[in-house]
């Protein structure tokens, strides 16, 4: 019988070695955490990501006040991805132009590949980055609640309502909506300073209780408080107006009930050289029935021009439908801004 070698039985000692480490690789579990992602399935959604909720459309932001100008961030969106971001505001004039024209892409190609709004800010372009953020974090919070109010009416839905400008400062309202009733509203923002801390202090949580039992925007002014609660009052129907058709019930919607209640949709105010322009439509049946001017340019000459054009404008939009209308002559700042409220109440719609 033939002595096997030393060196033969430890080539095949470390052959077995390898084949038992290969063996136990193969059967590693799939649930290992990377394994999932590995295997093309998503993983959990973190804040600040774009909902995956089928979303279809462009969603337009709430528009962000910064020290330069406004910024304000549109996404068009295909079964909860964002393909595009685009800012429909951003500051200009002097050297705001270049600094815009230099982080603005840069930013929008951010959101594409972050799929969110965790991006970071360009640098020299602090100010407009910051409103960048917070405008897409708005659209993103419009499409998460139209995401919801398509998976089914029980879901909670978060909804941020324009900013009302008081004589004090801004007032910006959020509610939460469940199972077709406002649960829960809160202040995002409110004067502050002196003694607006005090007057703000007593009566937003009066104001919030008051739209979680009232259900709605009717709800009466605190007492001593008469411009914070007419601001908040403003925008929380700004909110409401945000919920998408079938999303909540009628009470929290603002309609009387029926299948097919008419759909109250206010856009973003579109500040222009003469003043803001603001455009509330009402859809019913994927129609737009009603539209108004809330806000438009006054004062002076533009009063003639606002009455003159805003009919024709708000006629236009119901026979085209969508915001592919013609300016009206001699109001073309006017028809510009009108456009761009419209085109943002739509989004809202998905339309």
């Amino acid at each position: 019988m033939r002595k096997s070698h030393p060196v033969r039985r430890a080539v095949l000692a470390g052959a077995a070695t390898v084949s038992g480490i290969v063996l136990l690789l193969s059967l590693k579990p799939a649930s290992d955490p990377g394994s999932a992602q590995a295997a093309g399935q998503a993983p959990p959604a973190a804040a600040g990501q774009a909902p995956q909720g089928g979303v279809n459309g462009a969603v337009t932001g709430d528009a962000a006040q910064t020290q330069y100008g406004a910024v304000q961030v549109r996404l068009t969106m295909s079964n909860g991805k964002i393909t595009q971001a685009e800012a429909v505001q951003a500051p200009k004039g002097g050297r705001s132009d270049q600094i815009t024209a230099s982080s603005v892409p840069r930013l929008n190609q951010a959101v594409v590949a972050a799929q969110g709004a965790e991006i970071d800010a360009v640098s020299g372009a602090t100010y407009t980055s910051a409103g960048y953020k917070k405008s897409l974090q708005s659209a993103l919070d419009k499409a998460k609640a139209s995401a919801g109010a398509q998976q089914g009416s029980g879901d909670a839905q978060t909804l941020t309502g324009d900013v009302a400008q008081t004589q004090y400062g801004p007032v910006q309202v959020r509610v939460t909506v469940a199972g077709g009733k406002i649960t829960k509203a809160e202040a995002v923002q409110a004067p502050k300073g002196g003694r607006s801390d005090q007057i703000t202090a007593s009566s937003v949580p009066r104001l919030n209780q008051a739209a979680v039992a009232a259900g709605n925007a009717d709800v009466d002014a605190v007492s001593g408080a008469t411009y914070t609660s007419a601001g908040y009052k403003k925008s929380l129907q700004s909110a409401l107006d945000k919920a998408p058709a079938g999303g909540g019930s009628s009470q929290a919607a603002g309609s009387g009930g029926g299948q097919a209640a008419p759909q109250t949709l206010t856009g973003t105010a579109a500040q222009t050289q003469y003043g803001p322009v603001q455009v509330r439509v009402t859809v019913t049946g994927g129609k737009i029935t009603k539209a108004e001017a809330v806000q438009a340019p006054k004062g002076g000459r533009s009063d003639q021009i606002t009455s003159s054009s805003v009919p024709r404008l708000n006629q236009a939009a119901v026979a085209a439908g969508n915001a592919q209308i013609d300016a009206v002559s001699g109001a073309t700042y006017t028809s510009a801004g009108y456009k761009q409220s419209l085109q943002s109440a739509l989004d809202q719609a998905g339309g």
